[in-house]
């Protein structure tokens, strides 16, 4: 990604200066450069600007240079901004402070910017071993598969089989990309093909494309791509293997360690049933989600859109299929199997009688509600005891997604308020971000409290293991000060006291998973299993239906499973 000094022009306007500084903060994407001939751009976050003093950065995943910055050594800044690209003159580091596991530094403020109109000179390309499954869709429905080779914000190249040619030619408006990163991440965006290369060799066509209709959130996105490929195309250099980090969109999720939540997608033939595998695309969204929002990015409007949509239209399709679904995503990242799990439950719970776009938004909300607690400090979740100071900043994971949301339009503040703000607060004020009382808790808050613990304590935890449904019935019930005791018995004459999901040991000495319940909450279906562990294909058996209870005989207890 070089380009020549005389390609940029000067901004020396201290309010125009501003203005770029600021759309790079919120976008995100900011690559930190070294003033030295061979030196790469590297990923960091611009967090705060405080203009004619200085500039706040996270320079967390540079801190193999941190010695070298710390030194005096000058760097660079560079992003996109306004359809431009940016850059700082050289800068260098003022005071460097560690907090909460992330290395929070300050450099002296620029006083002009360099811009460039031309994005295109930007242009990262993937290394040999870098490989991005990318397909495209035509008009028709056929979908091809090819790799990505280069990414730019403009565009891309990708190389096709011979056989794309026919869906190229027929083209006459823009067509469905979409890329898979190693790590799970998956983008969709669209793009018209402007010019083609063939290698008759490699039977494989080399098609360049141009992006077309892009969101602001997608610019940012795309932006974030390119910086992350070239930082890893970096460490492929031999002087480069051993002290910089990998890009954690190519990490495989085998390589990572145990405590890393951004797992990505699995091999989704190992998913237990057909709706299940429909549940990851949605898992594989909000996973990319959350890794954006870390990088700086607000919620996706339209991807949050388009994945309400599509959640809402699998519970009408078949509920019990989906409630039995959101069981069966532990390969998953926490935050968002859990996210998913609240979403269907609610909506299952309050939204019989609402009207759709009221449904969508609640589902859209319960989706995103925990995805907050990405964007504060995660030493947090490992603290040994839990105290007030944690909790104070714990409670900031609220009002954090709240104000990434502001790009959604379409979602209901009310509704978004009630679930995202309110789902934590606890009728004897106990609760966060408000500490809110009794009346002063919205119904659907009280209802989503309830959803919330429920999801919760049916999963592991540091301090304990999975509960089973009665288990957890009978604390909420023993808690009407802090649950509302009508939610929690409406919750309960819903999904039954052994809800669809549950692992049943029955009189017959066998396992099985409820799959479907009768009108009187009796096994209709169940699926037959030997092990205590989260459904995958590999661990279930054969499916029963109708005569339950004369083949299995009755249920005799929940085995409580973390799901």
């Amino acid at each position: 990604m070089s380009v020549r000094p005389d390609e940029y022009e000067s901004v020396t306007s201290p309010a125009a200066v501003s203005s770029l500084l600021t759309t790079l903060i919120e976008g995100g994407g900011v690559s930190l450069c070294l003033a030295t001939e061979d030196a790469r751009p590297e990923p960091i976050v611009l967090m705060e600007q405080h203009a004619g003093k200085t500039l706040v950065m996270d320079l967390s995943s540079v801190d193999h240079l941190l010695s070298r910055l710390q030194q005096g050594e000058s760097f660079f800044l560079r992003g996109q901004s306004q359809g431009k690209v940016v850059r700082t003159p050289l800068l260098s580091l003022t005071e460097t402070r560690h907090a909460g596991g992330r290395f929070l530094c300050c450099s002296d403020y620029p006083a002009t910017l360099d811009v460039l109109q031309r994005r295109e000179s930007f242009r990262a390309e993937l290394r040999f071993g870098m490989a991005v499954p990318a397909s495209l869709s035509g008009e028709s429905g056929e979908h091809i598969v090819g790799e990505l080779r280069d990414l730019s914000q403009d565009g891309c190249q990708i190389e096709l089989p011979l056989t794309a040619s026919g869906v190229l030619s027929e083209a006459d408006r823009p067509l469905a990309l979409a890329f898979t990163f190693p790590d799970g991440t998956y983008f969709e965006v669209q793009g018209v093909p402007r010019h083609q290369k063939t290698d008759p060799e490699r039977h494989l066509l080399r098609v360049g494309f141009h992006f077309a209709n892009c969101s602001s959130e997608q610019e940012r996105q795309i932006w974030y791509f390119v910086c992350e490929i070239e930082r890893e195309a970096a460490r492929y250099s031999k002087e480069a293997q051993e002290d910089r980090q990998p890009s954690p969109l190519f990490e495989q999720p085998s390589k990572r360690a145990p405590g890393n939540e951004h797992v990505g997608r699995r091999d989704i033939r190992r998913y237990a049933t057909p709706m299940a595998r429909r549940l990851v695309k949605i898992a594989a969204y909000l996973d990319a989600q959350l890794l954006l929002l870390q990088q700086g990015s607000d919620i996706d409007s339209r991807q949050l859109s388009r994945n309400a949509d599509r959640l809402l239209q699998l519970h009408e399709e078949d509920r019990e299929a989906l409630l039995f679904a959101t069981r069966c995503l532990s390969p998953e990242p926490l935050l968002v199997r859990h996210g998913i799990a609240v979403a269907v439950h609610l909506l299952d719970l309050v939204g019989a009688n609402m009207p759709r776009d009221v449904r969508k938004a609640i589902v859209a909300s319960g989706l995103v509600h925990d995805l907050g607690k990405a964007l504060i400090p995660q030493i947090l979740f490992k603290a040994p005891h839990f105290e007030a100071t944690h909790r104070q900043a714990m409670s900031e994971h609220v009002s954090l997604l709240l104000g990434r949301l502001q790009h959604c339009q379409w979602l209901s503040a009310a509704v978004a308020q009630a679930v995202i703000g309110g789902i934590n607060e606890r009728l004897d004020g106990s609760g966060y971000p408000d500490g809110l009382t009794g009346s002063d808790i919205n119904e659907l808050a009280k209802a989503s409290a309830v959803v919330d613990v429920v999801e919760a304590m049916r999963r592991d935890r540091a301090d304990r293991p999975a509960k089973t449904a009665q288990q957890i019935y009978r604390h909420l019930l023993s808690h009407p000060h802090q649950f509302d005791p009508r939610w929690t018995k409406r919750y309960i004459e819903h999904f039954k006291p052994l809800p669809v999901g549950s692992l049943a040991h029955f009189s017959s000495e066998q396992m099985a998973w409820i799959i479907r319940l009768d009108a009187q909450g009796a096994p209709a279906e169940v699926t037959l299993t030997n092990q205590a562990e989260s459904p995958m294909r590999e661990t279930l058996g054969n499916t029963l239906r109708g005569d339950v209870l004369e083949r299995l005989g009755k249920p005799k207890r929940e085995v409580a499973v973390s799901t």
